[in-house]
């Protein structure tokens, strides 16, 4: 059996801010109706709320995020991902629904730091003095179709496919180079 690895092994650099990737996460698709009432009772029991539109939820273990009209994300330990979308799966088995183990197709990234905004601003078209704590985007950085959030004071979070993860740490890093902050 393979070990599993996550995609960069946890490289980060340092610059006008700190790009980092995140490690391995667990990531769990689920495809439904948001208005029904089964998905809300099978997040409740996760501890889990149905995100608003474009909002993430994060708690202390877990995080759920919107998606698409009938998409959403949970983010979760790596360890527990496939169990959590057995459970899941199983909760929602008489609904028209679709649980997703995603962990392995996906990479995270956080870039943390006074001037973290700047990174991203060379990459997304995205108003990120108004990105607001908890405001889930789903948006382009360069060429690779992201999902980003404010996940901290000073820090967002990206998740994109796993499959362009050298190619956005590039991007992430080239831009929070010294000497090419925006202000």
């Amino acid at each position: 059996m393979s070990n599993a690895v996550s995609p960069l092994n946890g490289k980060s650099a340092e610059g006008f801010a700190r790009v980092a990737e995140a490690g391995l996460k667990g990531m769990i698709t689920i495809r439904a109706d948001l208005a029904s009432k089964g998905l809300a009772k099978a997040l409740k029991a996760l501890g889990l709320p149905v995100p608003a539109l474009r909002r993430i939820e994060e708690g202390e273990a877990r995080a759920i995020a919107w998606m698409s009209p009938d998409e959403l994300l949970l983010i979760c330990a790596y360890d527990e991902a496939a169990a959590t979308a057995a459970t899941l799966a199983e909760a929602l088995a008489k609904e028209h629904a679709l649980v997703t183990n995603v962990s392995d197709a996906r990479a995270m990234f956080t870039v943390s730091g006074a001037k973290a905004d700047e990174v991203l601003m060379k990459l997304s078209p995205v108003d990120f003095p108004k990105l607001a704590a908890g405001e889930m985007r789903r948006t382009r950085a360069a060429q690779v179709a992201a999902a980003l959030w404010r996940s901290g004071p000073e820090e967002l979070s990206l998740v994109c496919f796993r499959s362009v993860a050298s190619y956005m740490f590039g991007l992430l890093e080239v831009s929070s180079r010294k000497g090419g902050e925006i202000s």
